[in-house]
């Protein structure tokens, strides 16, 4: 420990300085230009076991709360015989022997049943919900969490992919292809359509949820109404940088999202995270 040459007094070390990590920006043609520096929160350590915290509560909040009728199993015109005559005292029909309303009667009231006024909704505290949230952006520049995920993503490829902002001007699906194709990424959409499959059975396919689409790539723009040619892509989710969350980046609370950011999507993060220009 150093003591300061003023008063004498002890100074701490130096903290490490996490260098921002770059990236190249790509045009519309595929071809990459010159380098920025992502946001300090793509240098930050991924805490898989934070970020499935996040998703998990922000999944509970949108549970609908359940439970059963207060009448059910309790329609019937019941007595009770009394002590002393040989059966059990289960409640029983008029004029008969069946049983009936006890929860160990066919067509009894369910013993504990769910109740609507149950909380659903998991806490969790703010520093660690934004810390989960540095997290999946941090993973986006892992190349091994994209893999493990299951995107198809060729070798070699520097992720995350940061576009210049005419991508947010793209308005057909057919130029989202072609762009995406030059980008080297578009086999990741087909494996997404090629693995889209009907529900064969079970409480989904019965409320109507008969399909499932595998998850593609994730299009973070500057605002809401842009780059509206991708929507229709099989996967493809497009998100403003301002409602962007740590479900968009790791559903399912899996980590390693193949995303796509805009120029001006990155300078707005930049700014909703409080850090300055580098």
């Amino acid at each position: 420990m150093t003591t300061d040459d003023a008063g004498g007094s002890p100074s701490l070390p130096p903290e490490p300085h996490t260098p921002h990590h770059r990236v190249h920006l790509i045009d519309l043609e595929g071809t990459p230009g010159e380098t920025i520096a992502l946001p300090l929160a793509f240098s930050h350590p991924v805490r898989t076991d934070l970020i499935h915290r996040a998703v998990v509560a922000a999944q509970s909040h949108r549970r609908q709360p359940y439970g059963t009728s207060p009448l059910a199993g309790l329609r019937h015109s019941v007595e009770w015989s009394g002590k002393g005559r040989g059966v059990a005292r289960t409640p029983r029909l008029m004029d008969s022997m069946r049983g009936a309303q006890a929860p160990n009667t066919v067509g009894g009231r369910p013993a504990h049943p769910p109740k609507v006024d149950r909380i659903w909704a998991k806490k969790m505290n703010r520093k660690e919900r934004r810390l989960a949230f540095l997290s999946a952006l941090a993973a986006t520049r892992e190349h091994r969490l994209a893999v493990e995920r299951g995107h198809t993503v060729p070798h070699g490829l520097h992720l995350p992919l940061v576009v210049l902002d005419p991508v947010e001007e793209i308005r057909t699906a057919s130029d989202a292809q072609e762009l995406l194709h030059r980008l080297k990424v578009l086999r990741d959409v087909t494996r997404a359509r090629d693995g889209t499959h009907m529900v064969s059975s079970g409480r989904a396919r019965r409320r109507g949820r008969v399909r499932r689409t595998p998850r593609s790539l994730l299009i973070v723009t500057s605002g809401p109404g842009k780059a509206l040619g991708f929507r229709n892509l099989a996967g493809v989710e497009v998100v403003p940088a301002q409602r962007l969350a740590t479900e968009d980046l790791a559903p399912g609370g899996v980590p390693g999202r193949l995303t796509l950011f805009s120029q001006s999507a990155v300078e707005f993060l930049r700014t909703r995270l409080g850090e300055a220009v580098p």
